[in-house]
Parts: structure tokens; sequence; C-alpha cells
């Protein structure tokens, strides 16, 4: 399972930090595993602390999905800002879990400190340790192309969804063109050497790992789920499910 990487709603990139994290962890490993962990985990929440008004931003579009006092859970939420943004908007229960005890001890710190509560543990996307139907609402940012097992981790999101529950899935999509990777990260403003380092990370790393429409609709169908809707940016996607009233 790789831990939470930085990827806002569809139309537009992943930001610098999780280019460079996912960059990090391909190379450590074939899979994300227990690579973001110590000294690049806390260089990773620092750097992704600049981002904090897209985080803002996903946090106000997720609080118009979910009900008044409803439970909900991020998957990877790395050093927790996601959640961290949607506590301070409502009286949710809000879970995270992530591969990274460091992220975790991470997220711990950072919603003491911003007076908030939200509860952080570790564990694997696809063994989660929670009953079936408990949440109205989960995401998972720019993390599903990197989970060891695509379809279980989708098996148990359809599990511990409530009927009717919503989960929102932000990544990459694996058939972006080099014209589309070039514009998107052209649009970063990243500097001459970054950008061409951004763009061959897409091309020869990220991209490899990522899935396309047509493969998250396979998987999608495999784990249950009912209604299912697929926006394409150009370089991203952004499903959106539900798991139908009465199943479980």
């Amino acid at each position: 399972m790789e831990t939470s990487a930085g990827a806002p709603a569809a139309g537009t990139i992943a930001d610098e930090g999780a280019v460079i994290m996912s960059a990090y962890a391909t190379a450590v490993k074939p899979y994300k595993g227990m690579g973001m962990e110590g000294a690049v985990a806390r260089w990773y929440a620092t750097l992704t602390k600049k981002s904090l008004d897209e985080f803002r931003a996903l946090a106000q579009r997720a609080a118009e999905w979910v009900p008044a006092g409803g439970r909900v859970l991020e998957v990877a939420p790395g050093p927790g800002y996601f959640a961290i943004e949607l506590a301070k908007l409502g009286d949710y229960e809000i879970n995270g879990l992530d591969i990274s005890q460091t992220f975790v001890d991470i997220a711990r710190a950072n919603a003491e400190q911003a007076g908030v509560r939200v509860d952080f543990q570790r564990g694997n996307a696809s063994g989660m340790p929670f009953a079936e139907d408990t949440f109205d609402f989960l995401l998972c940012r720019a993390a599903f192309k990197n989970f060891t097992e695509p379809v279980r981790a989708l098996e148990e999101m359809h599990r511990v969804l409530k009927p009717g529950g919503q989960a929102l899935i932000i990544d990459l999509r694996r058939d972006a063109s080099r014209e589309n990777v070039a514009e998107a990260v052209d649009d970063m403003k990243l500097g001459a050497i970054n950008s061409l380092l951004t763009k061959l990370t897409f091309r020869f790393m990220l991209l490899k790992r990522a899935y396309t429409k047509a493969q998250f609709e396979e998987m999608i169908s495999r784990a249950g789920f009912g209604a299912a809707a697929i926006e394409q940016s150009l370089t991203g996607l952004e499903i959106r499910l539900t798991k139908n009233a009465g199943t479980s």
C-alpha cells in the first residue's frame, strides 16, 4: 500500500512533492510498502504543507457529500492535511489509515496542533481494521496506483462503506499522452531542470503504475460497487463510487 501522495481533483496535476515522493518510493521497491518512513516521510510532510490550499479546497468539496455527524475514512492520508481540514468544517468522525508509522505519528501531531480530533492509525488498504458498513464517505488520493492488491483494496472500500456511501479516488491515468504530461507540468512553473525531471518521472515511473479508465471500470465491476462516475483530466482520473443500498 502506498502512503499518501498529493494529487488534486480532476483537471489539474499532482503537486511537485507528490511527484518526488512517488518517484522515491518507486525507486526503492517494485511496490510502495514501507518506503515512506523516517526522515523521508518528515521531509515530504514539510514539502506538501505548501499545498494546504489544495487540501482545503478538496475538504470543502467533500463536506458537500458527507452528512452532518457522518463518518469519514481517508486511505493513505500521509501527513493528514485533508482529514484535518475536513475536521475543521463540521462535526464528523474521521479516521485515517496509512501504512507508514511515521506518517501516522506526524498526522496525529498535526491534528493535535490544529485542535481537531482525527483517529489516525497504521494499517493496510487490503485489510482494513474496520467493521463493514462503517463509513459514509471514503477518500483515496494519489495512492491507489501503488497498492499491491488493487481489487482487494476496492473490495475493502466497498465493505467498510455504508449502503449508499460514497468513495472518491483521485490518481494518475496511465494513458496520459506525452503532450498532456508536458502541458500539465509546464503549468506547474517548476523551472527548466525541475520541469524536465518531473516529465521524465511521469513518463518512466509514475504512469507505468497507474491505470486507464477501462482498467478501473473492470476492477470496480469485480469489487461489488454499483454506480461509478469517472472523469478524466490531462493526466488524472477522478473516480466516484457508490455502494448500492441494501448491499454489504
